[in-house]
This record gives structure tokens, C-alpha cells and sequence, in this order.
């Protein structure tokens, strides 16, 4: 829990809102005195060479005004050489993207520099059209829609795949998976109108543009991503088929390096398959509920679904050296926290996987770290502001960046806050403390720290998006 234990960072500036031009790229040129020898220098009387290592240590924040000085200027700032220089000068920055929906599900994105608290939008994703749609399916794939992630609602899916909207009527892009690998962001499948799609879209925030790459062996929508050795891994999710909806045990991963996906293992879901009859078997659909790279594997929660129920059957582990999944440790599994839908929401800072455990009120909740060695979850934080918005579908996320644990959720004003958990340096010892101690035990003392104000929730940036809800986050490092 070092992540979680350790002191705040440096204090950060006051906020201010950047918008940035939008589909913007340029071709990749090699940093070097040969570029553009004719035209004026980068700094008037210095060396290119020199101009670059001032430019590599400023701020990235400041590119998106510096870049507007000249041609130049925005080709060697939107360079990648320019930001390998950055990473041998450690100069290397972590930056939270924030997936919003607005109004007619449209998707927004956001990018937040936490030390600058400055926002940035991204250009907007590029609309995804599927000229293989099929016709509409019968209400058979009905069962799934109870774990639809908060891009939409649910009741509207219903009402259309009941006949209760026009046939013609189209179905919002949504669904997609989210990902972020090798300083670059991804969108992974999701449904356009009726229909799952493949494409993958990536942004670049070197170039500050999207760009579709390979796209998935099959259309998925509702799955699960997580990053093993530099490689995008999808999981699960639902795939439209003759009959309806089907559930999908498949995996694929993305080598960002050479552009191509590669299959990998299904999901054995071996306690689905231990159903005492045929009609629960048919009936509780397997799914995969979330995803968390942990300890160099794939942890992988599943669930059984029917409408309106679901049921934790605790989940599967890939091990990328032997290709194989097992089952997950029954502690891991079983307590594993879910949020609505059963999702299960998770993230790893400094090595300890941390989740997020609503509670029976509205407006908190804990946060769980998973301890390995007796293969149970211990709450180390008592309660979470967390604001009540009952029309919310999604009203908090979770992100660790600059080693700390961070809550994504709404304030009273319904802006956007990002928090930041800190203890206080005078309790860390009986904090840290608390890791021996039994399950029960971490848990009553746990709240007693909470009550003694030992936690402490900093708001570090908060922005107006209006009505946007969130959606879902990711953290990208360059």
C-alpha cells in the first residue's frame, strides 16, 4: 500500500481550461539540424540541437500554445524524437483521460494534467459506420442487457429490442472498450446501431489525432481490456449472432509494435460449466466482468447472468509465460467488490490492487486492497465521498497516478472532481500496521481511521462538462 501511504506531491497550479484544434496530425519527421537547413532556427542564434533540450524540458502542458509559434515549432513539438528526449531527461508526465457521454450518448473525451490542473479536450472520435449491419435480432439476447456499461441507458435498449421504437431507428455507438498501451489510447468494438462492430481507434496525444488501426478478429461490444508486457489484451464481452446476443469466452491481444492482433486462449469459465441442470445452464450466461493486470497476470472476475440477476462465480487467471488461464484464488474471486451491473471496478498503485466497494448509502463507500499472502480483501479506507446521484449510471471511477489512489466522481455542483487519497504522516505507522490484522479486525479498524479523519480526500482538479457523465478512465504516461 506504499501508493496509498505515501505523502502528497507537489502543490499544483490554479486551473485553467485548454481546448485544443481538433483532428490535427503531421508526418513524422527525424529531430536533426537537416530539418528545414533553409529556414530559420527553432531559438534565433542557437543551435537546433540545444533549442530541442530547452523545449524538452518545459511543461507538456505548454506545447499546445508553443506549437503555434511557427511550422516549425509545430512539427519538432509534434515529433516523437522530441519525446524520447523527454524520457532520457525523465521528464516524463502521467496524464488522466476521462471518457464523458453528453447528450445523445455523444462521446467526449478529456485529458487532465494533474500538476498544471489544466484540461485539454480531445478532438472527437470519428464516427464509426458499419455498412454490415445485421437485421434485428429476436428478444433471445435479452439476457445480457443487464450488464451494459454506463454509456447508455438501459431501459431505452430494452424498449428497442422489444419493438417499442421504430425499426429504423438507429442505436447509439456504444459499448466500445477502453484501453491505453505504449502512450497511446484506444476504442475498442461496441455497438453501432444494431450491430457489434471490430474497429479500433487509436489516439495519438503526440499527434493529438485518432487514427483506426487493425481491427479485432470479431465484433465485440461490453469487453474487458487490460495491459500485460506492452500488450492490449481484449476479453469476453457480447458478439451479435443469428440468435440474438452471444456471450464471448474468446481473447485476442494487440502488439502495438507491430500493428497486429493475435489470438490467445478462451476462457475456460470452468465453474459455468458445473451447472447442476441443462435449463440454468441455458438460462445463466457467463460473462466476464472486469479486468486487472496483476503481479504480471490477467485477472479476469466473471459472473453469471439472467435477467435482472447475476451471480459471482468468481473469475480466471492468464498467465501470459504458459498461454493458459486458471481459476482465481476463491478469496480473490468471491470478495472481489461489484459495483452496479456486478462490473467489477478496480486498479493497481505500486503493486497492490485496490477496488472500490459501494456501500448500502448512496453517498460513500470503501476501498478494498486484495492482500495476496491470506487471499482475502481488507478495506483500508472507511468511507469515500461519494455524491448521491441517483440518475447516474456510472457515478465514480477509479485511477492510480503519481503513485497515488485516485476517485473520479461528480461534487455537489456536479462538476467533474478528480480526488486524491492521502493519510496523514502522523498515523502511517499504525495505518501500515493494519495489514496484519484479520479480515474482521482491518475492517472495524479501518472505519475507526476513517472516522479520525486519518484519510484525507484532496480535490486536485475539478472542471463544469455540464451534463456529461462519466464513462470510464485511463492513465497514459509520456
Amino acid at each position: 500500500m506504499g501508493g496509498l501511504l505515501s505523502l502528497a506531491g507537489p502543490k499544483c497550479k490554479t486551473k485553467d481550461y485548454v481546448e485544443t484544434l481538433a483532428n490535427e496530425s503531421c508526418k513524422k519527421q527525424k529531430i536533426s539540424p537537416s530539418v528545414d537547413e533553409e529556414g530559420p532556427r527553432l531559438i534565433p542564434s542557437l543551435p537546433d540541437e540545444l533549442s530541442i533540450q530547452i523545449l524538452a524540458r518545459l511543461p507538456r502542458i505548454c506545447y499546445f500554445n508553443i506549437r503555434l509559434v511557427s511550422r516549425k515549432w509545430k512539427a519538432t513539438i509534434m515529433n516523437p524524437e522530441l519525446f524520447n528526449v523527454r524520457k532520457e531527461l525523465g521528464m516524463r508526465e502521467e496524464w488522466l483521460y476521462v471518457l464523458t457521454k453528453v447528450e445523445d450518448d455523444k462521446l467526449l473525451w478529456h485529458a487532465l494534467d494533474p500538476l498544471s490542473r489544466k484540461w485539454q479536450r480531445l478532438p472527437p472520435l470519428p464516427r464509426v459506420i458499419n455498412d454490415e449491419e445485421e437485421p434485428r435480432s429476436s428478444s433471445s439476447g435479452l439476457w445480457m442487457w443487464n450488464m451494459v456499461a454506463p454509456s447508455f441507458k438501459i431501459a431505452e435498449i430494452l424498449r428497442g429490442w422489444l419493438g417499442w421504437k421504430g425499426i429504423s431507428d438507429p442505436m447509439p455507438f456504444c459499448g466500445c472498450a477502453i484501453g491505453a498501451v505504449d502512450g497511446c489510447l484506444y476504442v475498442l468494438g461496441g455497438f453501432s446501431r444494431t450491430s457489434t462492430v471490430r474497429c479500433v481507434w487509436q489516439f495519438d496525444p503526440i499527434l493529438n489525432s485518432w487514427s483506426e488501426v487493425a481491427s479485432m478478429s470479431i465484433g465485440r461490444a461490453y469487453s474487458k481490456t487490460g495491459i500485460l508486457n506492452n500488450k492490449l489484451y481484449v476479453v469476453g464481452g457480447v458478439s451479435r449472432g443469428q440468435g440474438g446476443l452471444n456471450p464471448l469466452q474468446s481473447a485476442e491481444v494487440f502488439d502495438p509494435c507491430t500493428g497486429t492482433w493475435s489470438e490467445v486462449p478462451s476462457m475456460p469459465f470452468s465453474k459455468a460449466q458445473v451447472l447442476p441442470n441443462p435449463f440454468l445452464a441455458d438460462m445463466l450466461k457467463p460473462m466476464a466482468t472486469g479486468t486487472t493486470s496483476y503481479m504480471g497476470r490477467l485477472c479476469v472476475p466473471q459472473s453469471l447472468y439472467s435477467w435482472p440477476f447475476f451471480v459471482d462465480v468468481g473469475g480466471e487467471i492468464y498467465n501470459p509465460d504458459t498461454n493458459s488461464w486458471v481459476e482465481m484464488p476463491v478469496g480473490m474471486g468471491e470478495g472481489w467488490p461489484a459495483r452496479q451491473a456486478g462490473t467489477k471496478l478496480s486498479v493497481v498503485v505500486d503493486g497492490e490492487l485496490y477496488a472500490f466497494d459501494p456501500s448500502s448509502s448512496l453517498d460513500s463507500g470503501k476501498i478494498k486492497v486484495y492482500d495476496q499472502k491470506e487471499d482475502a480483501w481488507k478495506v483500508v479506507i472507511g468511507k469515500v465521498p461519494i455524491c448521491d446521484f441517483t440518475d447516474s449510471e456510472s457515478p465514480y471511477l477509479l485511477a492510480g497516478f503519481h503513485g497515488k489512489l485516485h476517485v473520479i466522481t461528480k461534487d455537489a455542483n456536479h462538476k467533474i472532481a478528480v480526488l486524491r487519497a492521502d493519510l496523514r504522516d502522523n498515523l502511517s505507522s499504525m495505518s501500515s500496521s493494519s495489514t496484519s490484522l484479520s479480515a474482521d479486525s482491518v475492517d472495524e479498524h479501518s472505519v475507526t481511521l476513517a472516522e479520525l479523519d486519518t484519510v484525507v480526500w484532496k480535490v486536485i482538479a475539478s472542471e463544469d462538462f455540464g451534463f456529461a457523465e462519466l464513462v470510464s478512465c485511463q492513465v497514459i504516461d509520456i
